[in-house]
């Protein structure tokens, strides 16, 4: 489908003699047009932004929107502002099908007069068979979210297997290749396009936490270690989701048979990433150490620790993590924290008789530092 795209974003620029880009409604490129020219000038920065990254900016999209494209049913004409970055006018065609936007494609030129009202008209035909494919996409978008979120939702025995059988005709051959799943929580928005991630078979928003939801990606890979690519747009993809938004993957697996498992790995993995910031962006479930057990345990702290966690006792918290860290050693503690070893001697006894441990007992070191790192998640 994406050389469908192509096909028609060329005959478009043939058609009318100037460069052209599809990108879809959420401004994130398709397909783009050959720009043959010498003339350096003849670029401008939100273009080639855009064909280099693969998307536009939250303000690039602001700017270009409020001119009204989004409601137009016909050709826009939007001027040349280089204070904004954009050097040359464009021409705006919208994307439509049954009276939705799905996408624009945009003629980079302000020479005049520029293209005649009948090879515009022209080009807007072209556009519906370009709605028309991408309706289908979206439709299959959805069939694909809905048969994704019954696979990681459903109970184990043949509910669980009814949809992955279901899944796996959607998918068709690839189903029985290598995949990992992806995980962005919490998710603010509507579901992206399954071109968000290079290689995504299929993605779906789940519950997640109170008033918020995760995405989910189903994402091909040719082999166990050919994930960069995808880890590196899903780590865009975060950075677009807001505030507090983390990410993380699961181990690959062929087939769908542990999807669910690869998903809970998946949702562990951008938990430990909010813990513990170096295993970022995109934390990989085999890199999270000890975060693979802390993520099993009930999210309630044991009793004997939670006084330790109340905020009026944050200072003595980090000391017996910082402590606990350096393997209880004393003078590495001290010189960790910048304190006197007096000083942090005082706090060590704080927090045993706040907590009634001994930390003395490697168990009970054991159960601090375990309370003490799950707290973070």
């Amino acid at each position: 489908m994406k050389g469908d795209y192509q096909d028609l974003v060329d005959e478009i620029s043939a058609m009318l003699g100037v460069p052209a880009t599809l990108e879809n409604r959420d401004f994130g490129l398709i397909a783009f047009g050959a720009h043959d020219s010498d003339d350096d000038a003849a670029m401008d920065p939100v273009r080639t932004r855009s064909i280099m990254t693969r998307k536009s900016t939250p303000a690039v999209r602001a700017w270009f929107e409020g001119f009204g494209i989004a409601r137009a049913t016909g050709p826009v004409h939007i001027p040349a502002v280089p204070d904004a970055g954009v050097f040359r006018g464009r021409i705006c065609l919208p994307v439509r099908h049954r009276g939705t936007v799905l996408g624009y494609v945009w003629l980079l030129d302000d020479s005049a007069p520029g293209p005649s009202a009948s090879r515009l008209a022209a080009a807007m035909e072209v556009t519906t068979r370009i709605g028309d494919l991408l309706a289908e996409e979206v439709k299959a978008g959805a069939d694909l979210a809905r048969e994704l979120r019954a696979v990681l939702t459903a109970g184990g025995g043949w509910e669980r297997d009814m949809a992955a059988a279901a899944l796996r005709t959607a998918l068709g051959p690839s189903a029985d290749g290598l995949h990992v799943m992806l995980c962005v929580a919490p998710w603010r928005g509507e579901e992206p396009q399954v071109r968000a991630v290079p290689g995504t078979a299929a993605l779906c928003t789940l519950p997640y936490a109170a008033d918020a939801v995760a995405l989910a990606l189903l994402v091909r890979l040719r082999s166990p270690d050919a994930l960069a690519p995808a880890l590196t747009a899903l780590a865009r993809l975060r950075e677009g989701a807001g505030r507090g938004a983390a990410a993380g993957s699961g181990t690959p697996r062929r087939g769908l048979a542990e999807l669910p498992a690869a998903w809970r790995e998946a949702v562990s993995a951008a938990r430990a990433s909010v813990a513990q910031p170096r295993l970022g962006p995109v934390a990989q479930w085999p890199a999270i150490g000890p975060y693979r057990l802390l993520t099993a345990l009930p999210p309630e702290p044991d009793p004997v620790v939670r006084p330790l966690l109340e905020p009026a006792h944050a200072e003595l918290a980090h000391t017996a993590e910082v402590f606990l860290d350096c393997a209880g050693q004393a003078s590495r503690t001290a010189g960790a924290l910048g304190i006197h070893r007096q000083t942090l001697y005082y706090r060590l006894s704080r927090i045993e008789q706040l907590t009634g441990l001994d930390l003395d007992e490697g168990e009970d070191r054991l159960l601090l530092h375990m309370a003490l790192k799950a707290a973070r998640l």
